[in-house]
């Protein structure tokens, strides 16, 4: 009776409906050794999307990907359904989003199985203990790592690293997922799916963001994308509209060229190979 009475008092996350803002950023700000990293930013990821963050290297996007999540420092605003996140005691927070960030290692040698099982950590000794086996057996079987559920997480390549993480974080089971760089080391099939897994969630109500650096992924997938330059935001909407050519060719300062997908219709972006590795020389070549 007594363990009953507990979990029913653990706070469980509401559903946050489709459309509404599931977590928001307000004037971000985030710096670092000195250096300002994120320079005054806002955001917003819906239920019911996915949201791209794009950009150079360095332009800030797994800075802010960890101040959503709350794990980097940041002035400004955070909110998770509504409420300032650090208003969340961890625990919640835990059942309100899960977190995948591009540092995979363990130090100690875990099974596959072991490492998939640590996303049912925040659900102990609630209701929702009860979904344990179940959610753990289809993050496994969506993200294929079921075959190699007993082997050390340590000897895996760096594509099947990447595939069990993402396994422990569907397991979570949770309503916003932050995803940083969740495609890096898999191959164009694995890549495929696991942006496929991206789109199913969202269909589902749930939020998502994935900071990516492949742009044709980001434009076939998302509903939309935030193009960050510097540590700012220097366009945010549909990934017609963000990903232009010209806008592209200067963030990048690579020269692009953006087309329509002959069959989808989403923007396809190619680097103009052979016109210099600068914006000066494309525009000379013009």
């Amino acid at each position: 009776m007594i363990g009953l009475m507990s979990a029913r008092m653990i706070a469980l996350p509401r559903r946050t409906p489709i459309g509404q803002a599931a977590l928001e950023a307000c004037d971000l700000s985030v710096e670092l050794g000195g250096r300002t990293i994120l320079d005054h930013v806002d955001a917003v990821v819906r239920a019911g999307e996915v949201l791209a963050l794009v950009g150079p290297n360095g332009a800030g996007k797994s800075t802010l990907l960890g101040a959503l999540s709350g794990d980097i420092p940041s002035t400004g605003v955070v909110r998770l359904d509504g409420r300032e996140l650090g208003e969340w005691p961890l625990g919640e927070q835990a059942r309100a989003r899960a977190v995948l960030t591009q540092n995979n290692s363990l130090a100690f040698p875990f099974t596959v199985l072991e490492v998939i099982e640590m996303g049912r950590a925040p659900w102990r000794r609630t209701p929702r203990e009860a979904e344990d086996e179940a959610a753990v057996a289809e993050a496994m079987a969506r993200t294929e790592t079921s075959t190699f559920s007993a082997r050390i997480f340590p000897s895996l390549s760096g594509g099947e690293s990447a595939r069990v993480s993402l396994a422990r974080v569907l397991a979570q089971r949770t309503g916003v997922l932050l995803l940083d760089e969740p495609t890096a080391a898999l191959d164009i099939r694995h890549q495929e799916e696991v942006l496929g897994i991206a789109r199913e969630r969202a269909q589902s109500g749930d939020a998502v963001v994935i900071v990516l650096h492949d742009l044709n992924l980001a434009a076939a997938y998302a509903d939309r994308i935030a193009l960050l330059e510097h540590g700012t935001v220097t366009a945010a909407g549909a990934p017609s509209d963000v990903l232009t050519a010209e806008r592209l060719s200067r963030v990048y300062r690579y020269p692009v060229d953006v087309i329509e997908h002959p069959r989808t219709r989403q923007p396809l972006v190619l680097p103009r190979r052979g016109a210099g590795s600068s914006l000066n020389s494309r525009e000379e070549s013009a």
